[in-house]
């Protein structure tokens, strides 16, 4: 979306009574994307207590708009989707590289956080790197803690 022009989003939790850290994290990349180019803003209406808590909990609410219930959302158009992804090996790979994108965002919004999803970091990251082809290359980062995943498989790099 970010890479489409888009800069201003509104997310609508009034009918969401509980957040995984995926969501959140994927909430977090856009946010930290928006801050990094210096434009736009992600806005989070009708936030009930829990949802509250829980983005309060990882520091969240410091990286966006968060609003409570009852309050109004900004004016915005609504969002063209994308394409799917059409084989299932291209959508878990896709729901893996999100689900890492999404809490290396959240480890950055605050780095407590860090502490917190390194035990899930290293999943991702080892089960991308299991369902990615040897041919296909990943961005460096994807793949930093590499050698940590493979000293657990008992396999060598050099």
């Amino acid at each position: 979306m970010l890479d489409r022009g888009y800069r201003e989003f509104v997310v609508d939790l009034a009918n969401c009574p509980m957040m995984d850290s995926t969501f959140m994290g994927t909430m977090a990349t856009v946010a930290l994307r928006l801050r990094e180019l210096g434009q736009g803003h992600l806005h989070v209406v009708h936030c009930g207590n829990r949802c509250q808590e829980l983005l309060s909990g990882l520091r969240l609410d410091q990286i966006f708009d968060v609003r409570a219930n009852g309050a109004s959302p900004p004016e915005c158009g609504a969002l063209e989707r994308p394409p799917a992804i059409q084989s299932p090996e291209d959508r878990k790979r896709k729901q893996i590289e999100t689900m890492l994108e999404a809490h290396e965002a959240l480890s950055e919004a605050a780095p407590e956080n860090m502490l917190r999803f390194k035990d899930v970091l290293d999943f991702l990251r080892q089960d991308l790197h299991q369902c990615v082809p040897e041919t296909l290359h990943l961005a460096p980062e994807r793949l930093d803690n590499k050698n940590s995943v493979n000293d657990r498989k008992g396999v060598s790099n050099g």
